[in-house]
């Protein structure tokens, strides 16, 4: 079975990618990741505050008067960030030379002004990529949805003019209109989108009235609303498509793939069943594959999404109808 995928221009041994995540801040995991047939990492993040604290000195001027100023004191402790920004620089290139798959940087933060020479330097490094991710929970009441998708299309757009590796941007699934986003995103220079981010959810402790700062994996569930957008955006847009969140196992994969998406991003399988579980997905996959006749992902990539599918509807209100009547 021929596994062969593009993302970005970049051409992948297996549609299958590993997502952001703290599993790839060993060496040793990553070497795994590429022997159980990994088409690409994508690293750990490096935070814009992490940035900001190394380059301003913040963390020393700080941390003795965190209290001091109340918008700052609750900021994590700077180890909370995991390595120093020079730490992640040398970590992608020792990478870089010992594995042959290709290596995508990550950012996490909310200002252009906090990635630029860190995206540069990423390149510089030896990164195949870049992925950045947009985590910005807009809390004022005043700021209006037009303001925030301004503040996504300023940071793509000026990452974008700063290096001349291809740029992946993790969406929300939370504007307005995301069809519309998409184009915009891809018009400021985003070479793929990644969909969607999870955004942290805090619960709370009834017992201790405490807020619960804890993280839960995903589940396969949670595919069901990248899938619908990569159904819909598959093939109108000239850029890369990648589906995240949910990925349990070949079956998601499949989906996304069967949706339009180039890549399948997993991170909460390799949590729960080991970086090894990498092979199984694989396994799992060309088995489909052969029992539906198809000798490579081309054979079947965007055969679901809306502009295949006999019934467009499906994907729309008429079918949401549908739906409600044959309950």
């Amino acid at each position: 079975m021929n596994l062969d995928a593009t993302y970005m221009g970049l051409k992948l041994r297996s549609p299958i990618v590993v997502s952001a995540c703290t599993l790839s801040e060993e060496m040793d995991n990553i070497l795994l990741m590429e022997d159980s047939g990994a088409g690409a990492v994508v690293l750990f993040s490096l935070f814009e505050e992490q940035i900001q604290a190394e380059q301003d000195c913040f963390n020393g001027i700080i941390r003795p008067n965190r209290n001091a100023f109340g918008e700052l004191g609750n900021l994590p402790e700077m180890e909370e960030y995991g390595s120093s920004t020079e730490e992640y620089l040398e970590n992608l290139r020792r990478i870089k030379e010992r594995v042959n798959i290709p290596i995508i940087g990550s950012l996490n933060g909310v200002t252009p002004e906090g990635w630029i020479d860190y995206a540069r330097q990423m390149e510089q490094a030896g990164a195949d990529a870049l992925e950045i991710n947009i985590y910005y929970i807009p809390t004022d009441l005043h700021l209006t949805g037009g303001s925030v998708e301004k503040r996504y299309l300023e940071i793509v757009s000026t990452v974008k003019k700063n290096i001349s590796i291809p740029l992946a941007v993790k969406l929300s699934p939370y504007f307005t209109a995301i069809g519309n986003t998409a184009l915009k995103m891809q018009k400021a220079g985003a070479d793929a989108l990644v969909l969607f981010n999870r955004f942290y959810q805090p619960d709370f402790d009834i017992n201790s009235l405490a807020v619960l700062q804890n993280l839960q994996y995903s589940n396969a569930a949670e595919i069901r609303l990248p899938l619908l957008w990569i159904s819909l955006l598959s093939g109108k847009l000239d850029l890369s498509l990648a589906g995240s969140t949910g990925v349990q196992g070949a079956n998601e994969a499949i989906k996304y793939l069967l949706a339009g998406a180039d890549v399948a991003m997993v991170a909460s399988a390799l949590y729960k069943n080991g970086i090894g579980y990498l092979e199984t997905i694989h396994q799992d996959l060309r088995n489909w594959m052969s029992s539906k006749d198809f000798q490579s992902i081309a054979d079947f990539k965007g055969l679901m999404n809306q502009a295949q599918v006999s019934d467009p509807e499906v994907y729309g209100r008429a079918n949401y109808i549908r739906i409600l009547k044959k309950g």
